[in-house]
This record gives structure tokens, sequence and C-alpha cells, in this order.
């Protein structure tokens, strides 16, 4: 990584702020400790969620998380498609600090994942992520958050990626930068579910299923550090490391401007899944845009988000919305609100109401 001078910059006031948080010790460490082992890319895992040629999106409205979950799932083909059956299993989160949702993943969405995992036969479920430098430990985080108690109570496996090792793979596609450093356990596992949540970012613009993996890049690689002009371009580019064999996207509660740490809120009662990541942020985006108060969101076509353009030229998703299917359905009944919500969808991720 070739530190630039607004890099150097950061440095130093992180490692000032954390001097007066009394987190300097873990900021150092997170900052300097060089990865341990050479990584490989695994190989591509053709997405099993289609329809015909067409990567199927599931939204679902309602108030019940788990039945909201499942749902979503089943809309989209259902858990059978991803032979969790004796295997282990990560799901990814976003517990970027120790806030509530919408800043975090929701822990009742976490645990009504890691039911259905259990039910479907998964080996082990590990969850885990790495919370922002700044607000480390992510165990502290999870704590406060709620979230490893439901990993807890559910029988699942809690992970803090900054406790293992790191490893080095090359991207030779990337553009801003050429190697990923990321937690070894995205490549221990047989299977990984991202599971991010819906709101906007005041460096990246937004963050859902392509931010998400930001959590399991060493500290190190914060967009920031490397290139700040160009955050939505690393963000796809550091992707090009791994891939989700499921997207769960936690709408449940969204934030519609501001971010990551806090912003404006709003209850959209909305679960997502896919198995395509670009197709998953698509229908997101659209939702965010819906609200209009985020201008960096809703002055832009979504197809036009930077993060978007270039996961599409890497070929990290669908290359248009003709690509993409959403199934939606809403276990509240009849709610004008929701048909306007859906509707605001339809044209902004696809040109039509």
């Amino acid at each position: 990584m070739t530190l630039t001078r607004r890099s150097l910059f950061y440095i130093a006031s992180l490692l000032v702020s954390s001097f007066f948080l009394f987190r300097w010790r873990s900021t150092v460490k997170n900052l300097f400790l060089r990865p341990e082992a050479k990584g490989q890319i695994p190989p591509k895992f053709p997405n099993p969620f289609l329809e015909g040629n067409k990567a199927l999106v599931g939204l679902v409205h309602g108030d019940d998380v788990e039945l909201m979950v499942r749902e979503a799932i089943r809309l989209i083909g259902g858990l059978e498609k991803l032979q969790v059956t004796g295997k282990t299993v990560l799901i990814k989160p976003n517990v970027v600090s120790s806030r509530p949702p919408p800043t975090t993943t929701s822990p009742e969405v976490i645990r009504s994942l890691i039911r259905i995992l259990k039910e479907a036969g998964a080996k082990t479920v590990y969850v885990g992520d790495m919370s922002a430098l700044l607000t480390l430990p992510t165990n502290k985080n999870m704590q406060k958050t709620g979230i490893l108690r439901v990993v807890e109570e559910e029988g699942a496996v809690a992970l803090f990626f900054e406790d293992y090792r790191w490893v080095k793979v090359d991207l030779p596609q990337g553009e801003h930068i050429k190697e990923a450093y990321v937690s070894e356990w995205i490549y221990k596992v047989d299977r990984i579910i991202n599971l991010p949540i819906i709101k906007t970012h005041r460096s990246a613009t937004y963050s859902i299923t392509l931010k998400n993996f930001i959590g399991a890049t060493h500290s190190r690689q914060r967009p920031y550090l490397i290139d700040s002009s160009h955050w939505e371009e690393i963000v796809s580019e550091l992707n090009l490391a791994y891939q989700p064999h499921l997207n769960l996207v936690d709408g449940t509660m969204v934030m519609s401007s501001g971010g990551p740490w806090s912003g404006e809120q709003e209850k959209a009662g909305i679960v997502l899944a896919s198995g395509d990541r670009v197709a998953a942020d698509i229908i997101g985006l659209s939702l965010i845009k819906h609200y209009a108060k985020w201008k960096r969101v809703f002055e832009k076509g979504v197809w036009e988000q930077r993060q978007i353009k270039r996961a599409v030229k890497l070929g990290l998703g669908v290359k248009d919305s003709r690509s993409v299917h959403l199934k939606e359905k809403s276990l509240k009944g009849a709610d004008p609100n929701y048909a306007r919500l859906i509707s605001a969808i339809r044209k902004h991720a696809f040109g039509t109401a």
C-alpha cells in the first residue's frame, strides 16, 4: 500500500483519536500488523438463485422477522439450493460499532438465519465481523448490540476477525488496489452468507452488500487509507477477493441519510434475499432513493452509482435491470405505504412502476 499525504494525515488522526479513547494499542496493532499467509480466491460459485437467466431478488414486508427471513429465501428458491447440510457456514453481519440498527445488523435477523441454517443441517454456524478501527474490539460491540447473546442462545459460534490471521490475496483486475488482506475465516468455511443492513454512508455514498465486505478486510485497507477519492471503486475491487453464496439484507430499519454511524432512520420492515450482490444493492439503493433524503442517492440513477458501475465492470454481478427479477410479498396484507414503496423501487431499479 502506497501512502499518500492524505492517507498519512488519516493515520495520524486515527492514532491521536485512539490515544484519547484509550484504544491506541488496538489501533497500532490493527493498522500495522501484516498478513501472515498467502491466500487464493476460491473458484467462482455459480448463482443458484436464478429464474431463467435472471438473478432473483426476494423482498418481503412485514413485522415478524423470522417469517420475513424464511419467506424472502423461499421466494428465490429456498435454502436447499445452497446445500448446507453437513457444511460450515459463516454469517457476515455489519457490526461496525455498538449502536443498534440501522447502524448494525438486527440481532433478530441474525437469530432467524441461524435457526434456518440449523434446521437445514448446517454442521457449524459462525457469525463473524471486525468493527471499525476506533470502535474495537468487536467482542464488546457484539455484546452491546445483543448479537453475541443471540449467537450463544442459538448455538452458533462468534468470531472476532481481529483475533485471527489475515491472508494476502492478489487482485489482478484491480485498478486502485492490487491485493487484499482478508480474514482467514473467509476461506475456511464451506458457505458464506452476507448479512448487511441498508444505510447511507458519508464516504461511500451507501452501504449494503458490497460495502459489508470491508469488515472482513484488514484495517490497513480501509479505502480512506488507500485513495479517499475512489472510495466506491475500492469497495467494489475488494469484493474480488470473495463471493458470498447468499446475500440476506436487513431492511427492517433503514438509514435514509447520514451514516455509517448515525443518521435519519426509517422503519421499512423489509428483508431482501439474493444470490447476486449487484442485484441486491440495486433494490436496496432503490429503497433508499424512495425516501429522497440523501442527495448522493436520490439525485443519481441507481445503476449510475460508482460502486455499482465498478462492480458491473468487474463481473461481480448482473449487468443491467433486464438481468434482475424482483419477487415481492407483504405479510401484512393491503398497505398503501408498501404499495408506494414497491412502485418506487420498480421505477428506480427497472424504469417501470
